[in-house]
């Protein structure tokens, strides 16, 4: 387990790396250790609308610092945590397959150019199905690109560099001293193992009742969050399933629910096609309306 820095909620989900593709997990593991600056295009297709955003990226030493329209960003497989544009702690995910087989195939990977840059172009398929397609700088092993699809075939995001410097760009590396530290949590119970093909690693808690978990199926990752009080989404919209109502969030790269439930609330937060997201959340707490006592209640007593 690692040790995690926490700033408020905002959490930045990065595709984790694949682990059927070794000569890839290597670039990408490369990638991670560059040094570059960057500017990136971000382009999402949500059932809410487009969501768009331009970002900048300085990356040294293992560390990513961000800034732009929004604090959000695509690098090598992994989850950082972001506050006031820089990343204050970051780190690999990748999920165990216990034996079994891996959920994604990726393809040997073809020659493909990029910003004039000699790169490579990998697809990876859950069975049949194309699910990503990542360009990997030759030179550095920087993801110049990342592209993720439904499963209909639809692009659901697409993150491209559209500037790369691989020189090292100087920068301060991020303090994590202003952040919350939260320890790793032993309370297997608070989450399920698995939810559909994703499966849960480390687990987190603070001492103020916040305890949340990530999860990996090899590609896409996502953290869930079990909190005292329900997190309010900012410009929110909703998802219904069998007649129960989730907030729901779109951001460029990333999706956030949040409901109330029983004991409290609940929030995901991850870089999930569409698609992926009903099994999800119905082997979670479901949502739960406590009505107007209920709620009288809990904000006097909590």
């Amino acid at each position: 387990m690692r040790r995690a820095v926490v700033v408020g909620v905002l959490l930045t989900l990065l595709p984790a790396t694949a682990a059927s593709a070794a000569d890839l997990e290597e670039l990408l593991d490369r990638s991670h250790d560059a040094s570059y600056s960057a500017e990136q295009v971000i382009s999402c297709n949500t059932p809410e609308g487009a969501r768009d955003a331009v970002v900048s990226l300085e990356q040294v030493g293992g560390e990513l610092q961000v800034s732009g329209e929004v604090e959000v960003s695509s690098d090598s497989g992994g989850w950082a945590l972001t506050s006031e544009g820089s990343v204050v702690d970051s780190a690999s995910v990748e999920a165990g397959t216990n034996g079994a087989e891996p959920i994604y195939r990726v393809d040997d990977g073809v020659a493909n150019p990029f910003l004039d840059r000699k790169a490579g172009l990998y697809r990876l398929y859950a069975g049949d199905v194309l699910r990503g397609e990542l360009i990997v700088d030759g030179a550095t092993g920087a993801l110049l690109s990342v592209v993720t699809y439904n499963a209909d075939g639809e692009v659901y995001c697409d993150r491209r560099f559209i500037e790369f410097d691989p020189t090292a760009p100087d920068v301060a590396v991020p303090s994590v001293a202003s952040g919350e530290a939260l320890e790793p949590s032993e309370d297997a119970a608070a989450f399920p193992e698995r939810l559909g093909t994703f499966e849960r690693l480390d687990i987190y808690e603070d001492g103020e009742g916040l305890v949340f978990a990530y999860y990996s199926d090899g590609f896409f990752s996502f953290a869930v969050f079990k909190t005292p009080s329900v997190v309010e989404l900012t410009d929110p919209g909703s998802l219904t399933l069998e007649g129960l109502v989730y907030g729901r969030s779109f951001s460029p790269g990333q999706v956030t629910y949040s409901w109330e439930t029983r004991n409290g609330g609940m929030a995901l937060v991850g870089d999930l096609p569409p698609d992926l997201h009903p099994e999800i959340l119905a082997g979670l707490d479901q949502p739960f309306s406590p009505g107007i006592l209920g709620r009288l209640w809990r904000n006097l007593f909590g």
